[in-house]
């Protein structure tokens, strides 16, 4: 559904995507994947519909079926260095300073397909602090929409799956959310496609409210 009026969720913990829901790092990501994409006579855009969310050896592997793996990592490694070099039109999301600024102190984890160097460098660019708890690339065996990823957050916050919401802006992401028995708030105009929970323009419309008893509120809308 789309929220109309405010939608209220409560959750015990927050899982937050970084590309499209923290940081809008599209020009960069645009830049990378049709460069790549007509290395290889691939259509740029239907490459784009497919490379949102998922680590880029994942896309490579929708994309070019038949591709020995290892090539796929080979190519994954240097588009990487590619996008970690790139931070030109590297923004934060509107009203993502504030938001993670509401979350001081309330569980809350970064949740993203982009490596160590990558996120690291994309948070700074946009001028965004990282959350203490960070599952990237490195931590996962298998990309978004796979839920695994999520479901790591959700173990090292120590809480039930079902009890964490999840920020996400691509269908591989919503997807990795809803197989992880999570709720989702989609973000951005990418997301209302993929059937979230609930979906706002960006994170100007999100309020969080603390309450007593270590849970938060949600006012999305």
């Amino acid at each position: 559904m789309t929220a109309a009026a405010s939608t209220v969720l409560t959750a015990r913990a927050l899982l937050l995507d970084m590309d499209g829901t923290l940081v809008n790092s599209d020009a960069v990501v645009e830049r990378i994947w049709r460069r790549w994409a007509a290395e290889h006579g691939l259509d740029g855009d239907e490459v784009m519909k497919v490379v949102h969310g998922r680590q880029g050896h994942a896309s490579m592997a929708l994309l070019l079926p038949g591709r020995p793996v290892e090539q796929n990592l080979a190519d994954n490694a240097r588009l990487l260095a590619e996008e970690t070099a790139d931070m030109d039109g590297v923004v934060a999301v509107p009203g993502a300073p504030e938001f993670l600024a509401s979350l001081r102190g309330l569980p809350h984890a970064l949740v993203t397909s982009a490596d160590v160097p990558l996120s690291t460098a994309r948070m700074a660019a946009a001028g965004l602090s990282l959350p203490e708890v960070r599952i990237t690339a490195e931590s996962v065996g298998a990309s978004k929409p796979d839920p695994e990823g999520f479901l790591k957050g959700a173990a090292e916050l120590g809480v039930a799956p079902a009890d964490c919401v999840v920020f996400e802006d691509s269908g591989a992401g919503i997807a990795a959310g809803k197989a992880a028995g999570m709720r989702v708030v989609g973000i951005g105009a990418r997301a209302g496609v993929h059937g979230p929970d609930v979906t706002v323009p960006d994170l100007t419309q999100v309020r969080v409210e603390a309450l007593g008893d270590g849970g938060m509120r949600l006012h999305v809308g």
